[in-house]
């Protein structure tokens, strides 16, 4: 479970606070509480990398002045808050608009911003609820929920619940719409039209 400290926090505070702490424990800031994330499991940062390495070569192969940081803090709109994603496809172009990336790498405009991934652990309400309503109000283009574990609720990703990935996608309206996949077959990213990927490649780590 993810444990929070008591006292609220400003963002500056939040930044204040993680310089003071070591680079292996993660912090995020949630409407001003700061919360300790938990260690992912293997299974976890093997989706990750796979992730990251495959839409990485995405980018090079359609020539995208994109590319994934190692790590970069979203700052939703309107809240005290601030996310670090578990794959973030940043729009180099956009970063000279960007306020504060000169002297940290926070990202708070969607036009930064063209796809977050979150994979999901423990803490599987903030991915379906919170940060999914954070990064549409941003307006974020495009948020994949990569839920290996079928940690969901049914409501969510039905019963019997079973391994699914969720990609969202705003609309002319500023909605998010999202669409379900499971097993084999082929997801549908709207950043990446021409994605040759299934849900199985993604969970088992694998290339055909």
């Amino acid at each position: 479970m993810t444990q929070s400290l008591q006292k609220l926090f400003t963002f500056n505070e939040f930044l204040d606070f993680l310089a003071t702490q070591p680079e292996n424990i993660r912090y995020e800031l949630h409407d001003g509480e700061i919360v300790q994330m938990p260690p992912p499991p293997g299974k976890h940062e093997q989706i990750v990398a796979f992730l990251t390495m495959i839409l990485g070569y995405e980018c090079l192969r359609l020539k995208l002045n994109y590319g994934i940081p190692k790590t970069a803090t979203v700052k939703p709109t309107n809240k005290i808050s601030g996310y670090y994603p578990d794959v973030l496809l940043m729009n180099f172009s956009n970063l000279i608009n960007e306020p504060l990336w000169e002297k940290q790498s926070i990202l708070s405009q969607s036009d930064s911003i063209p796809l977050v991934i979150e994979v999901v652990s423990t803490n599987w309400r903030d991915d379906y609820h919170k940060k999914l309503a954070d990064y549409e109000e941003m307006g974020i283009p495009e948020y994949w929920i990569v839920d290996y574990a079928a940690l969901g609720s049914k409501e969510l990703i039905g019963d019997p619940k079973q391994s699914t990935i969720t990609i969202y996608s705003l609309s002319e309206e500023g909605e998010y719409r999202g669409k379900q996949f499971r097993g084999n077959e082929r997801i549908e990213s709207p950043t990446f039209l021409n994605l040759n990927l299934t849900v199985e490649q993604i969970f088992q780590c694998v290339i055909d």
